[in-house]
């Protein structure tokens, strides 16, 4: 990879950048920017938004006396616990902190700080690629500072820690999720030695709260290719300390020379697949577990083979409690996974079988708005290297996407709730709520999806009467 320091100094001409080392030379202190947005100016990835600031010194001081600097004197947010403070201005979000050292104890991840050098502070960062600082002093202005070799690592596409990895990982078990994520958002391999060490140090990723470890999950989810992060924390077992319901995934088996696809590679490549069609990240979710029911229904059946039934239901079930156990949200992007994840294989089986009116009516009343994510994942899914087979399954698959737009735009089925209420059969019949009223819903309902009753309000109601009639029941 092309990586050029010749024109370091003009990341660092912009006016945010001159105000920080005004301010810094101001209060007599040196002051350097740090971390993501060294390394991906160098690596032409854009400006990030986010900006990291040390200063040999005081944050929260240099942070102040920026705002003070400032015509309108910009708004200090102060976090005393971390010695930290944030700073809106020039449109970027800027976070300052004074050089530190920190050590750790063996059972927990915060550290004991004390004030430190730059060399102190580059020594803490968790890799070398993002242990560069580029100087905001009048004296060296835009010098960079690389003590790790980090130009040469981000050149040769490398991810690995400043010191000793075992120590890195031990006092910050975090930094292995990163060092995945890192990999997969880069397209970087991890130096063996620190791969190694991801491997040994696992265990440690138990300290960590469920919370950071899924932020780091949706980061490599959102990564352009989150294999690379998932598979390196499969071939780690760092995955096998708090994901077991992926990891049962991987594996084949074999029964009279029968074998199944490797269902934890099949779901990387549906993953992979996806991401070049969506930054959805729960449609990524539902991707991810689009098959997690398979271990659990997995049989042999003779004459017919392996077989996985009924997996989308329970993997629909299964959702809830990964998404607990993980932390992740339990609300309508829960439901939304969930709902993708059950109906996974239906437009497959519309295909399999003769694609009537009725068996699409009911999938889009189902589906509802999230019809259309679902045809995508079900266009990911097809991860076979057969072109022929790959070209007519995607050609099946219009073939559905046509029905369902043909049926929709005549039964208007998206988000469909049916014409008539539980209170009008109530008001008719001069019933209370109970499962007489249940039980007319429910035949309503399947009329207008069989296509027996047009999706309208009087018909709906003269089938209504109908109905009431053959249970008894006189209408007012």
């Amino acid at each position: 990879m092309e990586i050029s320091t010749e024109n370091i100094r003009n990341y660092v001409d912009a006016p945010v950048f001159r105000a920080v080392g005004k301010a810094a030379a101001d209060l007599g202190v040196p002051a350097y920017v740090v971390g993501g947005y060294v390394r991906d100016c160098l690596l032409n990835r854009g400006t990030p938004k986010d900006l990291d600031f040390v200063t040999v010194g005081s944050g929260i001081d240099l942070a102040k006396q920026l705002a003070a600097n400032q015509p309108n004197k910009a708004k200090v947010t102060v976090f005393k616990n971390f010695g930290t403070a944030q700073v809106k201005l020039f449109g970027y979000d800027l976070e300052f902190v004074g050089a530190r050292k920190e050590s750790y104890r063996e059972d927990s991840r915060k550290p004991t700080v004390e004030n430190g050098s730059l060399e102190d502070d580059q020594n803490r960062r968790d890799f070398t690629i993002n242990a560069l600082a580029i100087s905001l002093n009048e004296a060296n202005y835009g010098e960079l500072i690389d003590p790790f070799n980090g130009i040469e690592d981000l050149k040769n596409k490398i991810i690995r820690t400043p010191l000793d990895p075992h120590i890195t990982f031990s006092d910050d078990p975090l930094r292995m999720m990163r060092a995945v994520r890192f990999a997969a958002q880069l397209n970087f391999s991890i130096f063996p030695e620190t791969l190694k060490a991801i491997s040994d140090s696992r265990q440690r990723i138990k300290i960590i709260s469920r919370e950071r470890i899924s932020e780091e999950l949706n980061k490599t989810l959102l990564a352009k290719k989150p294999s690379i992060g998932f598979a390196l924390m499969y071939e780690t077992k760092l995955l096998h300390e708090f994901f077991d319901e992926l990891v049962a995934l991987q594996g084949v088996d074999e029964v009279d020379g029968q074998v199944h696809k490797d269902n934890f590679y099949h779901t990387l490549k549906v993953v992979d697949n996806i991401s070049e069609n969506t930054d959805n990240l729960w449609l990524r979710w539902a991707a991810l577990l689009h098959d997690i029911g398979k271990p659990v229904t997995k049989k042999f059946v003779e004459p017919t083979g392996w077989t996985f039934h009924g997996h989308e239901f329970v993997g629909s079930k299964m959702v809830p409690k990964i998404f607990k156990k993980l932390k992740l949200p339990l609300n309508e992007k829960m439901k939304y996974v969930q709902t993708i994840v059950r109906l996974s294989s239906r437009p497959i089986a519309l295909i399999e079988n003769t694609v009537t009116d009725s068996a699409v009516r009911r999938l889009l009343f189902e589906a509802g708005n999230d019809i259309d994510d679902l045809m995508f994942l079900c266009d990911a899914d097809i991860t076979t290297k057969n072109k022929n087979r790959k070209k007519r399954y995607l050609k099946n698959f219009e073939i559905v996407r046509r029905k369902i737009q043909e049926v929709e735009a005549k039964d208007k089925l998206r988000n469909w709730q049916p014409p008539i209420d539980g209170e009008t059969i109530m008001k008719t019949f001069d019933l209370h709520p109970g499962p007489e009223v249940g039980a007319i819903k429910i035949a309503i309902r399947e009329a207008i999806l069989e296509g027996e009753v047009a999706n309208n309000y009087e018909d709906a109601l003269q089938f209504m009467l109908k109905v009431g009639q053959k249970m008894g029941l006189r209408a007012n």
